[in-house]
């Protein structure tokens, strides 16, 4: 039965990992660095269209939580989605990023 589980678990994480790698390619970003943890926050704070500096907020106490939404949104908005979508993106990200990564939507670099 934990085999079984496991299964699942690797195939949705394949999944979650192949759409941020997607929806980073779509920005224009290179999809590798999804898998690099802090350097992840860099270049989301990039597609989000936000000043670097805000790097540093991911890291703040309290602080990172507030971030956690608002990066999420900003990239949904990127992509000409709502701020739900960019809810559902902080929240089930292995559900919403490969929607938005092979999904039909297009990066805005200008929204």
């Amino acid at each position: 039965m934990e085999y079984a589980f496991l299964v699942v678990y690797l195939a949705v994480m394949i999944v979650a990992i192949a759409g941020v790698w997607k929806t980073f390619e779509k920005a224009g970003q290179p999809g590798w660095a999804c898998l690099v943890p802090i350097y992840q926050f860099y270049v989301m704070i990039q597609i989000a269209g936000k000043p670097t500096w805000w790097l540093i907020l991911c890291f703040v106490p309290f602080v990172n939580f507030v971030m956690i939404f608002l990066i999420p949104i900003a990239i949904a908005e990127k992509f000409g989605k709502g701020a739900g979508f960019g809810v559902g993106l902080a929240l089930l990200g292995f559900i919403f990023y490969p929607m938005l990564g092979f999904g039909d939507a297009t990066y805005n670099r200008n929204a």
